[in-house]
This record gives structure tokens, sequence and C-alpha cells, in this order.
């Protein structure tokens, strides 16, 4: 089984460069060789933990985010990059938690391949 690194720096809203990171981990977990996949946010991406958000097309990548973690997928959240947002005490979607560098390190160590949004 391959271990594929998703790492989304993009915010979620302004660009597409979050969806498109989204949208791809999305078809790896349907995929028939599924992966193991991890995907970390960084940077503004680490707003994109954040529940509840109405962007005008019905909440769909909370709903995404949730599909994600429903198969098991490990999303974390960096914790210099959601404190330096204020996001370091505010809830996330159920199943996101905060990660440090040293598990991205282990992540990207531990992983066949590493994609970047």
């Amino acid at each position: 089984m391959q271990n594929i690194l998703i790492i989304i720096h993009a915010g979620p809203y302004g660009s597409e460069r979050c969806l498109s990171g989204l949208r791809l981990a999305t078809a790896l977990i349907g995929h028939e060789a599924a992966p193991q996949l991890r995907i970390f946010l960084m940077s503004d991406a680490t707003v994109l933990a954040l529940p509840n958000q109405i962007d005008g097309a019905s909440n769909g990548l909370q709903g995404m985010v949730e599909t994600l973690v429903g198969h098991g997928v490990d999303i974390r959240a960096c914790r210099t990059c959601a404190l330096a947002r204020g996001l370091g005490e505010l809830p996330l979607i159920p199943g996101v938690v905060i990660g440090t560098l040293a598990e991205l390190a282990q992540a990207t160590l531990d992983a066949d391949k590493v994609v970047t949004f």
C-alpha cells in the first residue's frame, strides 16, 4: 500500500488550490488501490479546520473534510500556523487535530509521495 502525504498551504477561499487538494484526496480514497493518506494543513489552509463556515456553496469544504476523516484520513493543522491565526483554542471539525512540525517531518519521511497545493 502506498503512503501519500498531501500538504495544503492555500487558504480555503480565494483560490481553488485547497479545493483541488481535497478533491485529489477524495479521488484517492475512492480508488481501487486506495493508499494510506495523510493531509497536513499549513499557512492559511489551517482555517479549513474550523467548522460551520458558510461559503455560499452549502458548506462543501467541511463536508469533504468530514468524508475524508470518515474514511480514516489523518488530517492535521500546523500548530504554529493555527496559533498565528488565532485558531489554537477554537473547536475544529471533528477528527481534525492540531499537529506539529515534528509530525509533518515524520509523515514526510514515511511517505512514498508528497503532493503540495
